[in-house]
């Protein structure tokens, strides 16, 4: 067994691109080699912009050989009179490829039928992969792809080399019938920008480290990380942490080579938020911070070449931040002077989305959802809520945002804050766009929470209003963020106001716009923030059954749903729970199949039984123990109460037959079991349980 080698020579490669084509590169390899029948171990990947690698270990030197056995058509259709093959055994035969002498019979139990035995042997694996590996490397996928000369192929970057061994060797094939593998990788392209031999996939990662290629994408960054922090001590500062950019410098360069620069104090009167942001955007420079966290006058940029003098490097980077952080602070200071009003009447010129209007008229809407929300949740902040949704898309048309689009919502908590608005607002106006990604920050203020929570409710009923549903992996508008979103928001601070009535304040709002009607709409809004409820709680480890049990009897208010889940989930860890369950699920079998009017009540002049009236009398007790204990919102203690119910439950169905002969005794019978079912439906559907 030996390893493979497959190097990917080209010209550089966006860094964004580097990581999800080595995974898809390795995981298509894998199931290659899979599907011919080729023994592997583990694949690993390496690269840099220049190159995108995958070796495997433990490659087999051949296919594994296999027999498979082909049935073929009956006896007595196979052979004439005389014991002769006829034409149906000779074409099987041919398509078996066998000769006609070694089929066999065999027995079935359709009865006799001929049978062949074909073995595939195993072929060579360097000869497969000589296919295997050109269909690979074609296959990678990228955002966008390109031609190039008169090549007939497709790649992020034009191809400059390919490296294929096994073990030693090179597998040799070519694409677009001019490239052509072999074992020559290319070297730095500035410090060494010849050709280097690799030996076998065991040396080659040394051999390139040898011209100035560090290819271990974890070492490189490791490496950036260290060198990056270094700097930033040669200026007396720290490196403001942004593990992001650290992900993406790392695949931007071929050896990391740090070097500090310079500038001016002035531009610290700009927002360091602005600062940062055209360092990190536009030139993949790091901020550098004091030891209290202040943002200094300086940044670290990591280069993709050692230089024999890098302070003249240095100084050109200066040159060219000086020029973008000119322009950043001529956009702030220009922007200061404005009135957000005067910004606000400008969203009337800035389109949201064809179908539902424009930027201003999201505002306005969302405006009527927060001050709805406001009067529901806590009506001290109503005031605060709605100026915040008023300025909450201002800063879209400042020239800060227009030049860096990351910063809108920060800085129109900075505008906000010089115009002299309250704080509570001008933090709202930031905190609406969180969470802006999975796992994100939350609003810190109730005021940004309520305004996060309309901004994004509005999103997803407009959309669901005029058919923008997301559908497989599209979702071009982030619903599904925007879904999650709100749940985590109203989970995080105990926001329990009805679901039903938020999605149809929400869509009330589209009616002019809508292109079905208004009910089938919340209908499906209302299922597809269930579906995202669901999907949360499950990745956090809770059980599905559960979860669809819960959700099943009522996912009207989040935090109920939760308090519920984690009651039902502890209360079904317990000895007595299948016992439970099932007894639940029994009278909801009898309840399906049995008609009974919705305002049948219990007489208890109609028992017949003790073990009736035993049960009447234990459901009114646990009836109320249970209202008192959800009231105090005490799950855990209203399920032990209905724990209870086991036993009279159980007598029940051993000495009462609920069908009986009587029609007015069966009813009532049935109304007793329908008060069972009413009152473990509080909690939740329990014949969703698996047990």
């Amino acid at each position: 067994m030996d390893t493979l080698l497959l190097e990917i020579g080209a010209e550089e490669i966006p860094a964004g691109y580097i990581r999800p084509a080595l995974d898809a590169m390795a995981q298509n390899l894998l199931k290659r080699l899979d599907a011919a029948r080729i023994g592997h171990g583990e694949a690993r990947t390496c690269g840099t912009p220049r190159r995108l690698t995958v070796m495997v270990d433990g490659v087999a030197d051949k296919q594994e050989t296999v027999t498979e056995d082909l049935m073929g058509p009956p006896e007595k259709i196979a052979f004439d009179d005389a014991g002769k093959p006829t034409m149906a055994a000779v074409k099987f035969a041919e398509k078996a490829g066998v000769a006609v002498g070694r089929l066999t019979v065999v027995e079935t139990g359709k009865g006799r039928y001929l049978s062949a035995r074909k073995t595939h042997r195993g072929q060579a694996t360097r000869r497969l992969l000589k296919t295997i590996l050109p269909e690979v490397i074609l296959a990678t996928p990228f955002p966008k792809s390109m031609r190039w000369a008169d090549l007939s192929i497709q790649f992020a970057r034009p191809i400059q080399s390919i490296v294929a061994l096994l073990g030693g060797k090179v597998v040799a094939f070519s694409l677009g019938d001019r490239i052509k593998s072999g074992r020559h990788a290319l070297g730095h392209m500035f410090m060494n920008p010849g050709k280097v031999a690799i030996d076998s996939p065991e040396t080659y990662e040394t051999t390139l480290a040898g011209v100035n290629v560090l290819v271990d994408i974890a070492k490189r960054r490791e490496m950036t990380a260290t060198a990056v922090a270094e700097a930033a001590r040669g200026i007396g500062g720290e490196v403001l942490p942004d593990e992001e950019l650290l992900d993406i410098v790392t695949n931007l360069v071929e050896i990391p080579v740090a070097t500090a620069g310079q500038f001016d104090d002035i531009f610290l009167e700009v927002p360091k938020e602005i600062l940062i942001t055209a360092m990190r955007e536009h030139q993949k420079y790091f901020a550098v911070v004091d030891a209290t966290g202040r943002l200094m006058p300086g940044f670290i940029a990591i280069n993709n070449t050692r230089t024999r003098d890098m302070d003249l490097v240095a100084t050109g980077h200066e040159r060219v931040l000086r020029a973008r952080l000119s322009d950043a602070r001529y956009f702030y200071n220009a922007d200061i002077k404005v009135p957000m009003e005067t910004w606000v009447e400008k969203l009337k010129r800035v389109l949201f989305q064809a179908k539902l209007g424009s930027m201003y008229d999201k505002m306005t809407r969302v405006k009527r959802l927060a001050a709805w929300l406001a009067d529901a949740i806590n009506p001290a902040q109503k005031e605060n809520v709605t100026r915040a949704a008023h300025l909450c898309k201002a800063d879209l048309v400042s020239q800060v945002v227009g030049e860096f689009a990351k910063l809108q919502g920060i800085m129109g908590r900075t505008y906000a804050l010089a115009a002299g608005e309250p704080p509570d607002v001008a933090a709202a106006i930031e905190e609406h766009y969180r969470p802006t990604h999975s796992g994100g920050q939350l609003p810190e203020t109730e005021t940004g929470a309520l305004l996060s929570i309309a901004e994004k409710i509005d999103s997803i009923c407009g959309c669901f209003s005029v058919g923008l549903v997301p559908t497989g992996a599209a979702d071009p508008y982030a619903l599904r963020r925007q879904g999650i979103g709100i749940l985590q928001i109203m989970r995080s601070r105990n926001i329990g106001i009805s679901l039903t009535r938020l999605v149809e304040t929400g869509v009330a709002l589209f009616a002019d716009k809508s292109s079905r009607p208004a009910a089938e709409t919340v209908d499906a809004v209302l299922t597809f923030l269930g579906n995202r409820f669901a999907r949360l709680l499950a990745d956090e480890g809770l059980s599905k059954d559960v979860i669809a049990a819960v959700m099943g009897a009522s996912a009207e208010r989040v935090p109920d749903v939760e308090r519920r889940v984690a009651a039902l989930e502890k209360l079904k860890g317990k000895p007595d729970f299948e016992p439970l369950a099932a007894a639940f699920k029994r009278v909801e079998n009898i309840l399906k199949k049995a008609s009974l009017q919705a305002d049948a009540t219990v007489d208890p002049a109609l028992f017949g039984q003790p073990a009736e009236s035993a049960l009447h009398a234990a459901c009114q007790s646990v009836t109320r123990d249970v209202d008192q204990r959800l009231a105090q919102e005490d799950l855990d203690g209203a399920l032990a109460t209905i724990a209870t119910l086991r036993d009279p439950v159980d007598a029940f169905f051993t000495d009462v037959m609920v069908m009986a002969e009587d029609p007015a005794v069966r009813s009532n019978r049935l109304a007793l079991l329908a008060t069972i079912s009413a009152i473990f439906g509080q909690i939740a559907d329990f014949s969703q349980i698996s047990t």
